[in-house]
């Protein structure tokens, strides 16, 4: 049985071990589907690993800045983001939650000063990683589905 295999990628970015089903998610989050590079973007879902299926988005000629690793945190919070810089990987890390979230997420509550009432940015604060659970810093409101509030 013939194998394809995804090419490797000179210069860019990785993200591996994302939950099986999220890596559209995770483009979506980088604004992919709006803003399509000239580079080539590869995504494998449900792809076998040794822990189980997962995602896997390479990205070519494309750093992430750490907000966008901030909000691929919350819907992959066991990623792993590898930088590739002429084939070689030169930096390899796991997605951590931060403690709080600023301008990542959008608060829910329509009456919430972060929505637009004020110049003031959304703030949530981090309340449990496992199962992830955060509220607006503002007016207390946690969101059910955090990954359609992402910004």
């Amino acid at each position: 049985m013939k194998e394809l295999r995804v090419q490797p990628i000179k210069d860019g970015t990785v993200i591996d071990h994302i939950p099986p089903g999220n890596a559209l998610k995770v483009l979506h989050i980088l604004g992919m589907e709006r803003n399509l590079p000239e580079s080539v973007i590869s995504i494998a879902i449900n792809v076998k690993g040794k822990r189980g299926k997962k995602d896997i988005v390479k990205i070519e000629n494309r750093e992430l800045d750490t907000q966008e690793v901030n909000k691929i945190a919350l819907i992959a919070p066991n990623a792993t983001i590898n930088i590739i810089r002429n084939y070689e990987v030169v930096e390899k890390h796991r997605v951590k939650v931060p403690d709080e979230l600023v301008g990542i997420v959008k608060c829910g509550n329509p009456n919430c000063i972060s929505n637009g009432r004020e110049p003031v940015e959304s703030r949530f604060i981090v309340k449990s990683r496992e199962p992830l659970r955060i509220k607006c810093y503002y007016c207390e409101r946690e969101p059910e589905d955090i990954s359609s509030q992402i910004i």
